[in-house]
């Protein structure tokens, strides 16, 4: 063993930027592919027993979703195993569409995805603690951090690159020496402080040892008869069955499902060739509405090993009551399926002809009933990063909902036959080289389809003797929380919540069954991450008509003549051909109005009405006055928000703050834009005379972009100091006296006891926060 590291010294010594593979294999023997073990290792250290931990804190806040350095997904130990690629998957600049390198999906084994051109971070030549050092790189990424940590600086040297679209170094065992002589300071964690030392031990003996995977946690007994008794209610013979359980597939495909017995244990609903009762055999396509090329597909409930991350984490409860309510919606009412839809591109890519024979009523209920769940797909689904996928919502803007009795009558099933062909959606051109003439033809489609809807709307107007409030959906009368929503854009990411947050913001969006549907087909089912520039130029492109045909639906209900007035304040300076758009749609409308207006601000006064209509629906627990404030701190955390212009244009979008005693904060920074009708140049249509600020009471967003630590006693300071900032210098001064900077040596600590609040305040939503995205100011 010392001449074996006496040779590596002396190569390193030499200068060699890299090691090659068979010097290596001089060294430790030639590499073999390392698969998941059959059983466990006895007597060794272990991930699942006593290094996972260690992992989601210190690796996996950095290392998950599609978003990964170097594609190395570390939420699970089949991720560790796969390894790391340099491939990038968010690139919108492609050509062409990306090889699908979707984990537990595209291949089921290491050697697998030694074929898709990943390489081990872990050891695989001779299992010994030397070879399991010397030859892992993620051994030696902690050892590189262990012998070069962060310097003492407070802003750390431009040699770190934290541009989300820097060029990516990820070396392999062969090329590490090189990788470390160059960039001494970036071992990992990455540009933030090392392990502890008893978390660098533990780490470091257990990659010596072999880096075992260990026993993961059995599923509970009640849990397997629960999966039973789902498997056996998702997987009815009838033709009616098969299209119910297609339909819950394509929109649960993402969810993180669960059982109140094991509330931390999560499932995937996944199609396989295998019926209930014998392994998975998992069925993998592009999107959830291609062709699975079986005879029978068999919908199934399959174990996520995968430590959860906030930019993915979606839970979906499975439970008696959910079955009950889904028996009650598709199967207690009365039609008829005569025969299955196929899986063409040019149909399954269009739910309005795949699900048409399925009740309106129900497939607008099941979407209503998790609404939050439904919006948050596109949120944190496959477009969990993306400015330009993103650039199409403002940065902060409510949602509200139509009555599903309104959505649901023979007139609008009638509707939506007649004009399934308008509403075709742009997952059917697939990757097309060419996107102009399908937007063009797009654009058409749309404008016909609104010009139908127009008459539509008139009609059930006419029905109930004008618009009305009654024409929102109030929750089930304010026992549903999804009835309102609220969503922030923080630049490339987004988040939504239930209950309205925040000052009343600019836009909001009215949501009925069709355009809810197209969302979720655009954004998530048809949605393909590793598709080319094209497709998702086109996908945003699409979205802009969404965009904007829920924002006439809210426009519609406000007087005749504030109508122009709000759409031509959202869309100034936009192109003149815009407008005519906009004006195809409103200008159908018949006038009259049941909501009665008595002041010159219609819109805040619908605001008002709407709240009142929805009762507790329109609460949420992050709103700072439904916490249990003084009049004194509820006086200091209002004026703090009511900061706008200059002095929050030093902030970034997403600052969490930490008020001993008080809990946690979200600082969100809302940047106002002229309009978002174009899909470059946002920087130009900027206004931040116009940014606002909303402060939350918990954590808002996946990608904290700040840290700051306030004590009680001396908020009154802070804020007065926050709301002086005139410069970049100032800001730094803020941050000098309340911030835990990404560089600051009790960094870990705090992540730690932020994550402690996260979970024990917001429950039902916490998972891991994400650390790309922090700032180095």
């Amino acid at each position: 063993m010392k001449f074996t590291s006496l040779i590596i010294l002396l190569l390193m010594i030499a200068g060699c930027a890299s090691i090659s593979g068979s010097q290596w294999d001089k060294l430790y023997g030639k590499a073999k592919v390392r698969e998941m073990p059959t059983r466990p290792s006895p007597g060794k250290l272990s991930y699942y027993q006593h290094t996972r931990p260690i992992l989601e804190q210190r690796c996996v806040v950095c290392h998950g979703c599609y978003d990964s350095p170097c594609q190395l997904k570390l939420e699970s130990y089949e991720g560790l195993l796969r390894g790391a690629n340099p491939e990038k998957v968010y690139d919108g600049t492609r050509l062409m569409g990306a090889n699908l390198t979707r984990l537990f999906e595209d291949a089921q084994t290491t050697a697998e995805w030694r074929a898709k051109k990943f390489h081990p971070v872990i050891n695989e030549r001779s299992n010994s603690p030397r070879a399991n050092i010397d030859a892992g790189v993620m051994a030696q990424t902690l050892k590189l951090k262990h012998a070069h940590p962060l310097p003492e600086d407070a802003i750390l040297p431009e040699s770190f690159d934290f541009n989300l679209d820097h060029s990516q170094s990820c070396p392999s065992i062969e090329t590490f020496n090189g990788f470390s002589k160059k960039n001494p300071l970036w071992g990992m964690p990455y540009g933030l402080p090392g392990l502890n030392e008893k978390e660098y031990k533990l780490t470091m003996d257990w990659l010596a040892q072999g880096a075992a995977m260990g026993t993961p946690t059995a599923i509970p007994e009640s849990v397997q008869q629960q999966i039973i008794t789902w498997e056996k209610f998702l997987n009815g013979a009838s033709l009616k069955e098969q299209l119910v359980n297609r339909y819950i597939y394509e929109h649960l495909f993402l969810a993180h499902l669960f059982f109140s017995e094991a509330p931390r244990s999560y499932f995937r609903l996944v199609r396989s060739s295998t019926p209930p009762g014998e392994p998975i055999q998992r069925i993998s396509t592009a999107r959830p509405f291609d062709d699975p090329k079986v005879q029978q597909v068999y919908y199934r409930l399959w174990r996520d090993p995968s430590s959860t991350v906030a930019k993915t984490f979606m839970p979906y409860a499975l439970n008696k009551q959910r079955m009950d309510r889904w028996e009650k919606l598709f199967y207690q009412v009365d039609y008829q399926v005569a025969q299955l839809p196929s899986y063409h591109p040019d149909t399954a890519a269009n739910p309005f002809i795949t699900f048409a024979a399925l009740p309106v009523s129900a497939r607008y209920r099941f979407m209503l009933d998790e609404a939050q769940f439904t919006i948050m797909n596109f949120i944190k689904g496959p477009v969990c990063r993306g400015q330009v996928a993103l650039n199409v919502i403002q940065d902060h803007f409510w949602v509200f909902f139509l009555a599903p009795e309104n959505q649901s009558t023979k007139g609008t099933e009638k509707f939506l036959a007649d004009n399934s062909k308008h509403l075709q959606l742009p997952a059917s051109a697939g990757n097309t080289l060419m996107p102009m003439p399908d937007w063009l033809k797009y654009s058409e489609l749309q404008k016909e389809y609104l010009a139908a809807k127009a008459k539509i709307v008139n009609q059930v107007a006419q029905e109930k003797n004008g618009l009305d409030i009654n024409l929102f959906w109030n929750g089930d009368k304010g026992t549903n929380p999804n009835a309102a929503l609220t969503i922030f854009r923080h630049s490339d990411s987004a988040s939504v919540h239930q209950g309205l947050i925040g000052q009343p913001p600019k836009t909001a969006w009215v949501i009925g069954y069709p355009l809810l549907e197209r969302i979720h087909y655009l954004l998530v089912a048809g949605f393909d991450v590793y598709g080319n520039v094209s497709h998702q130029l086109l996908s945003r492109l699409y979205m802009d008509f969404l965009r904007i045909e829920g924002e006439m639906n809210f426009v519609t209900f406000l007087p005749k003549k504030s109508q122009q007035q709000e759409m031509a304040f959202w869309y100034r300076d936009a192109e003149s051909n815009l407008q005519t758009y906009l004006n195809l749609y409103i200008n159908q409308l018949d006038d009259k109005n049941n909501i009665q207006y008595t002041s010159e601000n219609p819109k805040l006064e619908l605001y008002q009405k709407l709240q009142d209509y929805l009762g507790n629906a329109s609460k949420s627990p992050l709103n700072i006055r439904t916490n249990k404030l003084n009049a004194e701190q509820l006086e200091l955390y209002e004026k703090l928000q009511s900061t706008s212009g200059i002095a929050i244009s030093f902030l970034p979008q997403t600052t969490v703050l930490e008020i001993p005693g008080k809990g946690l904060f979200t600082l969100i920074h809302n940047n106002a834009y002229s309009n978002l009708s174009s899909l470059f140049g946002e920087d130009k249509r900027h206004i931040p005379a116009e940014d606002n600020l909303t402060i939350a009471q918990g954590i808002v967003g996946s990608y904290p972009n700040s840290f700051l630590r306030v004590e009680n006693k001396a908020l009154e300071a802070f804020v007065t100091q926050f709301q002086a900032m005139r410069s970049e210098a100032d800001y730094r001064a803020l941050r000098d006296t309340y911030g835990i900077r990404r560089s600051n040596p009790d960094f870990w600590a705090f992540s730690d006891h932020v994550h402690k609040l996260y979970f024990l305040n917001q429950p039902k939503e916490a998972a891991l926060l994400d650390y790309n995205r922090l700032e180095n100011r």
